[in-house]
C-alpha cells in the first residue's frame, strides 16, 4: 500500500516539476496548479486504495472522461434489475467506446418518444458533455435540467453536473451545484457526507486560489 502511495506522490511531484520548470508555468499559477494536484490526490485517497485490489463500495462512483466509467457511474444510481429501453442500452455501447456523438443521437431519438425517462436525460447530459471534451454545453445543461425536473428528489442530475463542471475547470460552479444539492437533501441522505467532504475540499482550493472560476 505504501509503495502505491509513493508512486502516486512521485507522479504528482513530477507533474508539478514539468509544469513549473519545463513548461514555464508562471509563478502566480503555482497555487492553482498545486491545489488542483492536491484535490486530485484527495479524491484518489477517497475513492481508491493504492496497492489493494478493487472491492465493492457503497460510495458513489466517480465519472471521468472514460466512457466505460461514465456509464457505470450513472448506472450505479439506478436499480440494476429494472429493464432499460433498447435505445439506452445501445447508446451506452457507443458511450463506452467514446463515441459520444452517436450515443447522444440515439438518446435524442429515444427521448422524443419517451420524454419522461429520467435516466435517459441524464445519459444525454453526460454524452453531450463527453462529446464536448468535458465542457457543459447549453444542450447538456438542458438535459441535466430535464432529469432534475423529472425527479427533484434524485441526486443524479446535480451529482454528475457537478463533476462535469469540475472536469471543465469550473470549480465554483461545481461547488455551488453540489452545495445546492446538499441544501435540499434530507440530512440522512447517503450522498450528503461525501458531497459535504468534496465541498470542503473545493472551499480550500478556492481559498488558496481565489482566481479560480
Amino acid at each position: 500500500m505504501i509503495g502505491g502511495w509513493l508512486a502516486v506522490l512521485a507522479l504528482a511531484f513530477a507533474a508539478f516539476a514539468l509544469a513549473a520548470f519545463l513548461l514555464r508555468l508562471p509563478r502566480e499559477g503555482f497555487a492553482v496548479f498545486g491545489a488542483a494536484l492536491l484535490f486530485g490526490l484527495a479524491g484518489y485517497g477517497l475513492q481508491g486504495s493504492p496497492g489493494q485490489p478493487a472491492s465493492p463500495t457503497e460510495r458513489f462512483a466517480d465519472p471521468s472522461a472514460n466512457g466505460e466509467e461514465m456509464v457505470e457511474a450513472r448506472r450505479s444510481l439506478f436499480n440494476p434489475n429494472r429493464p432499460k429501453p433498447d435505445y439506452l442500452t445501445i447508446s451506452d455501447g457507443f458511450a463506452r467506446n467514446g463515441r459520444f456523438e452517436e450515443a447522444a443521437g440515439l438518446l435524442r431519438k429515444g427521448l422524443s418518444d419517451n420524454p419522461g425517462h429520467l435516466e435517459g436525460w441524464l445519459a444525454l447530459g453526460m454524452a453531450l458533455t463527453g462529446h464536448a471534451d468535458g465542457q457543459v454545453t447549453p444542450a447538456a445543461a438542458y438535459a441535466y435540467g430535464k432529469a432534475r425536473a423529472l425527479d427533484p428528489q434524485s441526486p443524479a442530475a446535480d451529482y454528475f453536473l457537478g463533476f462535469s463542471y469540475l472536469q471543465s475547470g469550473q470549480v465554483r460552479a461545481a461547488r455551488e451545484t453540489w452545495a445546492g444539492l446538499v441544501a435540499r437533501s434530507p440530512e440522512d441522505a447517503p450522498w450528503v457526507p461525501e458531497l459535504t467532504q468534496r465541498i470542503a475540499e473545493l472551499d480550500r482550493m478556492i481559498a488558496n486560489a481565489p482566481m479560480l472560476r
